[in-house]
């Protein structure tokens, strides 16, 4: 079967792509990146490329489409297919804004110190949905539950790799395989317009934006993200 690897957001883990491991699982050998206490974007993807099969598929979430980028980067002719959802290829526009985005990750690591992560997952998880999901209280609670199964020292790690995170300005041009890119419509995080901007970077590529979806699209439309990636895969 053709190896895919999925690589999850920030506070994320297998239960972030468990519609489209079921779905998805009887045709391809699949496998969910875990990243530890990582606090490095290249760190996490030469962690995943080291236990990689020689040649497979390649889908990240967010974060994990940062890790993508830094995977491909490092081993182009590896990737067979290329999945970038709800995520960012850009570095900081300026140092203003770098200073502003550190204050904000200050900021979260003291409300989880001082109400917990379990709380403040519960929190967290009503700001990455689509306003029209709020009142799905199973999806709620299954956001903020696998956000909760992290600690305290994993978000510091992982909010500390997306603050020095890599610039692929350069890169994403010369992305030369079939890739696929996956936008929520209400994503506050990583708009669409973000991902318009890569799609017309990538020779070929396809964009889905899907109404009604916020940041985390594999779990508030996991049929239409499941579709769309057999239709990828297929390529």
């Amino acid at each position: 079967m053709t190896p895919l690897l999925l690589l999850p957001g920030m506070l994320c883990d297998a239960a972030s792509w468990r519609a489209q491991t079921d779905a998805l699982g009887g045709d391809f050998e699949i496998d969910v990146a875990r990243f530890g206490d990582a606090g490095d974007i290249v760190t996490m993807a030469r962690s995943v490329l080291a236990a990689a099969p020689e040649r497979f598929a390649l889908a990240g979430h967010s974060m994990g489409g940062r890790v993508a980028l830094a995977l491909y980067r490092m081993a182009p002719e590896r990737v067979t297919h290329l999945g970038l959802f709800a995520t960012d290829f850009r570095g900081h526009a300026d140092a203003a804004a770098e200073a502003g985005e550190a204050a904000r990750r200050d900021g979260m690591l003291a409300r989880v110190a001082a109400v917990g992560l379990a709380e403040f997952a519960r929190g967290w998880a009503k700001q990455v949905v689509s306003p029209s999901r709020l009142d799905d209280a199973a999806l709620l609670e299954a956001i903020a539950t696998m956000m909760a199964r992290h600690t305290p020292v994993q978000l510091a790690a992982q909010t500390l790799a997306g603050l020095n995170r890599p610039d692929f300005a350069d890169l994403v041009p010369r992305i030369g395989c079939p890739t696929l890119l996956i936008a929520g419509e209400d994503d506050a995080l990583r708009p669409p317009a973000v991902h318009s901007e890569m799609a017309g970077m990538i020779g070929g590529s396809e964009l889905l934006v899907l109404p009604r979806t916020g940041h985390m699209v594999a779990m508030e439309e996991p049929a239409a993200v499941t579709a769309a990636m057999r239709r990828w895969l297929g390529r």
